[in-house]
């Protein structure tokens, strides 16, 4: 397999993430970081390096969990035998991460698109069920300490079946 030159891969990449609209930098040659509007995680910032056999897809999806790392971790992993392009990862901390590599003859406008349309999907349609089970006790503790205050509940809404006790199914009902 031919390698293709940087030069040429970042002006594909240039021309899809223009027909895509989507805000990015570009760093470097063959170095590409491209934001990812999303609804559950607002954001995903995908990076996008050009390797000398590969393009390097990895993007960021959450810091270590505080609580339930195997449920979390078994969750994901149950989930990657079914993804496209890229699965999910931890680096050694813990930190969660998408990732995946693109051999150069396979770095086309559709192919991007579809890979970061994945990395977009994965990242924002897991992202409640991850702070749920990674962080629910956090955000539980939050979300009563705010109804005591008086203090706005809006941005942990999408938390609101689990962290609001008014709520939350009752056993025995």
């Amino acid at each position: 397999m031919t390698r293709r030159p940087v030069e040429e891969l970042d002006a594909v990449i240039a021309a899809a993430l223009a027909d895509a609209e989507l805000e990015h930098e570009h760093p470097a040659p063959g170095q590409w970081l491209v934001d990812l509007p999303g609804t559950k995680k607002l954001k995903t910032v995908c990076g996008l390096v050009v390797g000398e056999h590969a393009l390097r897809v990895e993007a960021f999806v959450c810091r270590q969990p505080d609580e339930n790392r195997e449920q979390l971790w078994t969750y994901l992993l149950q989930h990657n035998a079914r993804m496209y392009g890229v699965a999910f990862s931890i680096d050694a901390v813990g930190d969660i991460y998408l990732t995946g590599r693109l051999p150069h003859a396979a770095v086309t406008a559709e192919e991007l698109d579809r890979v970061l349309g994945a990395v977009l999907s994965y990242a924002d349609d897991h992202f409640n069920t991850m702070l749920e089970i990674g962080f629910g006790t956090s955000i539980r503790r939050e979300w009563a300490w705010r109804v005591k205050r008086g203090e706005s509940l809006r941005n942990l809404e999408a938390f609101a079946d689990f962290a609001d006790p008014d709520r939350r199914p009752r056993s025995g009902a």
